[in-house]
């Protein structure tokens, strides 16, 4: 295989030739309520050519079979010829690479039969179906994925990388006098089987959560001191802020160039934000992207100043920036494009009992059901929240929506807790559909934010 890709990039009449071929084997159990709605096996395998002609611009061809990579790699380079660029495409440059990545799994998922994934998936489920009547539906996933990626390019990188995954997600949904209440947990992790069996207590947690929102009330809307729990801040900082240190996003949209400034101060000194595709075992992990760009830390906010973006080779060199790893592309039907791996508020020194201690009345926001972000503009629901009451988290509350300006909610963050953790489940739909991230923080407080509500 290594000698058919290296003669198709020898063989390219372009400036730059980049060749990924996946091969990827997954399965999937999925219960809905009491049927089982998939149990399958899918195999999988293709590639993707990019080439690039400064002059002009990229190419990209498509294939499954290395016996038409030849024939792509030409398609590629004629259609790079024909695009009619304004502007010389640049890469920044990048170290050629030349290595094989495995990934030992303590037991290998693949060993595991279809059976005995069903039967794990049903375990949960009926957890799920059986905690209260009140629970009149569900949504239990058994989900992994073993691909191997070869990334070459015309540059001299050959990287050979496993990237296996395994996770298990839980949805129950609670119905009383047609108010209708929803609670949901994932698990996911680079690793094997071992990592989502045990989970019967999350499980059980979920069901619990669904029926306690039916009889919690609805939170009154107005201005509060909210603390966010690690999950809440970790996707506040992905969608609220994450997107905005793109680069091409940045570079493609004037506001975002007035608004991100490097050296702008953004918050106060304990506040620093950061992306790290290099940190070992987590979803946004690889060590190279789809580029062949080496991964690694990245600040974007330190101690309350930007000073950083995340790049591709090619929004680096339009900025005159150097590439961080985050060229990424969720399969081989796809080219790479910016995006975050695993983003990240940095832990500071408040212990989350100081942090809610002198809070007469305020919010106890945990984790997020989505929301919506424009441009500076932010608006988020927390999954369940709890009122904060003379320094004591007191009753659940439900319907809690965070709004505001990110800028000025970013000024407004007072206190960085010491508990520091990641989350098991993320996905970005940037462009191309979910791709593995992972979100992470402590808790945080935030004065005087605007809480929709009755």
């Amino acid at each position: 295989m290594r000698d058919q890709i290296e003669a198709a990039l020898r063989g390219s009449r372009a400036d730059y030739t980049e060749i990924r071929l996946e091969e990827g084997e997954s399965t999937r159990v999925v219960f809905r309520g009491q049927d089982l709605e998939t149990a399958d096996v899918v195999l999988d395998r293709g590639g993707i050519v990019r080439c690039l002609v400064r002059e002009g611009g990229w190419g990209i061809a498509t294939f499954n079979d290395l016996a038409d990579l030849p024939r792509r790699v030409e398609q590629a380079y004629q259609g790079a010829r024909a695009i009619q660029a304004e502007e010389p495409i640049e890469l920044a440059p990048i170290p050629a690479c030349q290595e094989t990545i495995a990934v030992p799994l303590q037991r290998d998922f693949r060993g595991v039969s279809l059976t005995d994934k069903k039967a794990l998936a049903q375990e949960y489920n009926d957890i799920l179906l059986r905690f209260d009547p009140r629970i009149v539906d569900t949504h239990t996933v058994y989900a992994d994925i073993f691909s191997r990626v070869v990334l070459a390019s015309s540059d001299g990188t050959y990287v050979e990388e496993e990237r296996p995954m395994v996770n298990v997600a839980f949805s129950g949904v609670a119905r009383q006098d047609g108010d209708v209440q929803r609670a949901f947990e994932a698990v996911s992790k680079v690793a094997g089987f071992e990592a989502v069996v045990g989970h019967h207590e999350l499980v059980e947690a979920v069901a619990r959560r669904a029926v306690d929102l039916l009889a919690a009330p609805q939170v009154k809307g107005g201005r509060y001191t909210v603390v966010c729990n690690p999950r809440m801040t970790g996707v506040f900082a992905h969608e609220a802020f994450g997107h905005l240190s793109e680069a091409d996003f940045v570079y493609d949209n004037p506001r975002a160039q007035e608004m991100m400034v490097l050296g702008r101060r953004f918050g106060q000194d304990i506040l620093t934000i950061a992306d790290d595709g290099s940190i070992a075992g987590l979803r946004g992990s690889h060590r190279y992207d789809d580029e062949g760009t080496p991964t690694g830390r990245t600040d974007l906010i330190e101690e309350g100043v930007l000073v950083g973006r995340l790049h591709s080779r090619e929004t680096a060199a339009k900025m005159g920036e150097a590439p961080t790893g985050n060229a990424r592309a969720t399969g081989y039907r796809y080219p790479p494009i910016v995006r975050m791996t695993n983003t990240f508020i940095e832990g500071g020194e408040t212990a989350f009992h100081d942090m809610i201690a002198d809070v007469e009345l305020g919010l106890y926001a945990c984790d997020a059901f989505g929301g919506q972000t424009a441009l500076e503009n932010f608006s988020f629901s927390a999954a369940y929240a709890y009122v904060i009451r003379d320094g004591q988290v007191a009753e659940l509350v439900r319907d809690v929506i965070l709004s505001g300006n990110l800028f000025v909610t970013l000024e407004h963050i007072d206190a960085v807790g010491d508990d520091f953790q990641w989350s098991e489940w993320g996905r970005c739909g940037k462009g191309q559909g979910g791709l593995p991230v992972s979100m992470g923080a402590p808790h945080v407080r935030i004065r005087d934010v605007l809480i929709g509500g009755e």
